[in-house]
């Protein structure tokens, strides 16, 4: 009988059964961030320290979150976005390790993530797929062409608030960012460092206005394919819409 994959994975993940690192070995450390592409178009984003959010407690904010799926017709803002951007993978600092500090925890700070962003309705920006450059505080965009929405929702099996949302988060994994230091336990360090970025978007959309919806059920090769990543080295993981609530 075949083993439960599941159990082989954990089995196969556990520190007795790793393998000695790339880190280990001496080789070197892969690039910290995707920096833009040759000629992409980007859009500057207002400083997190300019953007005005109003307070809210954090226990206030913990008690009233909860998963939204119907939004309001209303769009965010740009200075909103930076906000919610910021949240979830900000760059406080690149140390001289090198690694970078953000707003999230994450795994031996390998921060493996690239933020993607189908945008529908946002204040100053056509609606299409972007991509977050982390250590600039930049947008690139990456797909403008009429159909991307319905291609990005069809790929996550039609959800109707994929397009109803004003924002979709997708997260995508680079693998080798982790792996570099943690084999294949590392795979194990990406789905938590998803949960952690996802909790702090729930949370920061509560002091703007905002709910959020998570989303785990998409076609992995039909949204992967839609974001140009190959599906091994480079993988959607996790993603999330965001919308003013009603």
């Amino acid at each position: 009988m075949t083993e439960d994959i599941g159990k082989e994975f954990l089995r196969k993940t556990m520190y007795g059964n790793l393998p000695q690192s790339d880190q280990d070995k001496g080789l070197p450390q892969p690039p910290l961030t995707l920096g833009p592409e040759p000629g992409q178009t980007l859009f500057d984003l207002p400083a997190p320290a300019e953007v005005r959010v109003p307070p809210l407690d954090l226990r206030e904010a913990i008690e009233r979150r909860r998963t939204l799926r119907e939004y309001a017709d209303r769009p965010l803002s740009l200075g909103e976005l930076s906000y919610l951007l910021w949240c979830t993978q900000g760059v406080h600092e690149i140390t001289s390790r090198p690694a970078t500090r953000r707003t999230v925890p994450s795994a031996g700070a390998r921060h493996a993530f690239e933020t993607y962003l189908l945008i529908n309705r946002v204040e100053g920006l056509k609606p299409g797929l972007y991509r977050y450059i982390a250590v600039d505080h930049k947008l690139g965009v990456v797909n403008l062409s009429d159909g991307v929405a319905d291609q990005v929702a069809a790929a996550c099996l039609d959800q109707k608030h994929i397009k109803s949302s004003a924002v979709l988060f997708i997260w995508v994994a680079v693998a080798y960012r982790m792996l570099w230091r943690y084999p294949m336990r590392g795979y194990r360090y990406l789905f938590m460092d998803a949960g952690h970025v996802c909790q702090n978007l729930y949370l920061a959309a509560e002091s703007i206005g905002c709910g959020v919806c998570a989303i785990g059920a998409y076609s992995d090769q039909a949204l992967n394919s839609v974001l140009g990543v190959d599906g091994e080295e480079q993988f959607a993981i996790y993603a999330a819409t965001v919308g003013k609530r009603g």
